[in-house]
Order: structure tokens, then sequence, then C-alpha cells
């Protein structure tokens, strides 16, 4: 699905290294990887500010700086203080959305349209695989 949402998109390239390890994927791994495959390639973690907030409590977050830039989306209800510590950080901010990935879920179990919420191969994607309470078609 991921390669789905950023075919087309330039400068975006979706990794299978989280699947293709097996077992319990932890950021750290990941990005520890990423930087050994391209050390000269700046990497960017990038999360809305709500699991930002939460970093504290991944496995072995004290490593993450060293290994990405943090990018924070700023989020409703969630301000730009209270940055991790060690990181260097940017923020963005985006135009505010009141739909949530939960909600989008909600949204296609009960057979409403997500069609302005959802890139359309993705959409297709949680069809033919009938995800979320969807049938297959």
């Amino acid at each position: 699905m991921v390669r789905a949402a950023v075919e087309g998109l330039p400068g975006v390239q979706a990794s299978a290294i989280e699947i293709e390890r097996g077992g319990p994927s932890y950021m750290v791994e990941t990005l520890g990887e990423l930087k050994q495959q391209a050390p000269e390639r700046p990497l960017f973690l990038i999360l809305g500010a709500d699991a930002a907030a939460l970093l504290d409590t991944w496995v072995r977050h004290e490593e993450l700086p060293d290994l990405a830039t943090l990018v924070i989306v700023d989020r409703p209800g969630y301000g730009t203080s209270g940055e991790p510590a060690g990181w260097h950080v940017i923020h963005v901010t985006g135009p505010e959305s009141p739909v949530s990935s939960s909600s989008v879920r909600e949204t296609i179990a009960s057979g409403g349209a997500v069609e302005n919420f959802v890139p359309g191969q993705v959409l297709l994607q949680i069809r033919q695989r009938g995800l979320y309470g969807v049938g297959r078609t």
C-alpha cells in the first residue's frame, strides 16, 4: 500500500526493509540500516506532533538523533514546544485536516466515501484486499 501511495511522487521511495527483516521492527534499526546503505544521504524522520511527543517511549530512542533529522508536522492541539532533547528539529505546518487514519478506516468500513482523502491506488488496494471491512472487488 505504501508503494501505491508514493507511486509517481518524485524523490519519494517505498522501502520494504522492515518487512524483509521479519519479526518486531524498531525505527532505530531501520534508520541504522538506511544509514549504512547510503551514509552520505541525509535521513528525515517525519512524525505528527502527537507521535513526536511519545518518542521517548520508543526502543533505543536515545540513538535516533544521531541517525536522522526529526521533522514534526504540527497538528491541532499539539504545540511546537517540548521538542525531544538532542534532535535537530524542523517544524512543518500544513493545512489543518479533520481527517485521521482511524476515521478513514471507520468511514471505509461503513461504506462511506474517502476518495478525497486516500490516493486512488491505495483505495484500489484496500478494495482488492478486502481491508477494513470492505468486500473484495
